[in-house]
């Protein structure tokens, strides 16, 4: 088979021969290149546009996934253990399992936080004080525009930013805490903060020591942390422990080897066995419409291969039918269909190697320093703007429109190889369907006249 590259470089690099009608054929050699430009820049293109989009879609999508899983719902639950000073040293049981990284236990109180001009619903999280220590990954989520992660006192509460402005409070302000516990405002309208209207009711005062962004919106207006204990004042000794694990897919087998533990060492507790969950139970619609949108997305941008790949198509039957003499030749002196065919598969080689490499490369580019990049869009379509109109002002991402901090993509290896194949086999696929015919054709019948 070594004979196969060196002929294709023959025939795929000589340029195209033109016939012209009558007694004579004339053969004029053009001055060609072995990559037709415009499937490389086909593929280069469509290799570009999806690394770029998928990076920048993973950007915002596992900001989302993290904020939700560092925050909100942990990797693995325990719901429902035995209260604290039952416990047997359970926190200290779980923390010895292979793959724990943080155990934290916490309370949660549905809750109306009012403050000097309004009031809210919120998710209020009683945490421990060392819990900033403890959960590292969660310290890394949450950014304090004011104040700190400080719940030594009792009376503390770290509000979200969007529900502080909403309250309109600021550090060292005093809001109030109203705790439904069974009666109350369920199914109707909030009634006024009056005597009766409290009955059922847990209200105490707290003073908002920090004020939080997550990047999450729904967080950022409706979430808000208070210290353990005194949410075990208000919601009784009932609690959950998060377990944050050195890696979030390895969960069912942690979750196997948790459930294994609390059987045995509670199996007769009189509080009933504690529930294991996993981070795959939480919110699955969510994460669900998130695989769905990016997979839609790999579709509908992935459709420019195809459209290259036809274009190969084409340019390769062409090269198949100028190179009938050459074929006949090669099958003349012994060559086998696959070999010849190979011939012409080399250059949809070629040209998938120089158009998936040159986009892949231009895309990883592009994509780790998208932010420079939109900066300079924005730069020069606010210049245009500002010639054309005196105006000004445009951003892709306007913090108006977005719930965007940043700009951040985020690059996926595998998924970038998988993308460099696309563009590759897309354009072998073509070239070796093109080439079909040379089976087709035969010696005898191209050499007659030769």
């Amino acid at each position: 088979m070594r004979w196969v590259p060196f002929v294709a470089a023959r025939i795929n690099g000589r340029g195209r021969s033109n016939r012209l009608r009558g007694k004579s054929r004339l053969k004029t050699k053009k001055r060609g290149t072995p990559v037709p430009v415009l499937p490389v820049l086909g593929i280069a293109v469509g290799v570009l546009a999806l690394t770029v989009i998928i990076s920048v879609m993973n950007g915002f999508q596992l900001g989302f996934i993290e904020s939700i899983l560092e925050i909100s719902s942990y990797y693995v639950r325990l719901e429902s253990p035995p209260p604290i000073s039952q416990s047997g040293g359970l926190l200290e049981k779980i923390k010895t399992l292979p793959g724990a990284r943080a155990v934290v236990p916490f309370r949660e109180v549905q809750a109306l936080i009012q403050g000097d001009w309004g009031q809210h619903a919120a998710l209020v999280r009683g945490l421990n004080p060392q819990t900033w220590e403890d959960d590292p990954l969660m310290a890394e989520k949450l950014v304090f525009e004011e104040g700190s992660f400080d719940l030594e006192d009792g009376d503390s509460i770290l509000l979200g930013a969007e529900l502080a402005a909403r309250l309109r409070v600021d550090i060292d302000d005093m809001v109030e805490l109203i705790s439904v516990n069974g009666a109350g405002f369920i199914g109707g309208t909030i009634p006024a903060l009056d005597e009766e209207s409290l009955a059922g009711t847990s209200e105490t005062l707290f003073t908002v020591k920090g004020i939080f962004r997550s990047g999450f919106y729904e967080y950022d207006l409706g979430w808000g942390f208070i210290n353990f204990d005194r949410a075990g004042e208000l919601e009784g000794e009932a609690y959950t422990i998060g377990i944050k694990l050195d890696d979030r897919f390895q969960d069912k087998k942690f979750a196997a080897a948790l459930a294994e533990l609390v059987s045995t060492d509670y199996a007769d507790s009189s509080h009933g066995l504690p529930r294991v969950k996993t981070w795959r139970d939480f919110n699955r619609a969510f994460f669900g419409a998130l695989r769905t949108e990016k997979l839609f997305m790999f579709v509908l941008v992935g459709l420019i291969f195809i459209v290259v790949g036809l274009n190969i198509y084409q340019a390769q039957r062409r090269i198949v039918l100028e190179r009938r003499e050459e074929i006949g030749l090669l099958r003349a002196v012994g060559a086998g269909d696959f070999s010849v065919r190979l011939v012409f598969v080399m250059d949809g080689l070629i040209i998938g190697l120089f158009g998936a490499g040159s986009g892949t490369a231009l895309g990883l580019l592009i994509s780790f320093n998208i932010a420079a990049v939109f900066s300079v869009l924005e730069s020069i379509v606010n210049a245009i703007l500002y010639l054309l109109y005196r105006g000004g002002g445009f951003a892709v991402f306007s913090p108006a429109v977005f719930y965007i901090k940043e700009l951040k993509a985020r690059v996926i290896p595998q998924e970038v190889l998988l993308i460099f194949l696309f563009g590759l086999f897309s354009a072998l696929a073509a070239a070796w369907f093109a080439s079909g015919k040379i089976s087709r054709i035969r010696p005898a019948e191209v050499l007659r006249y030769e």
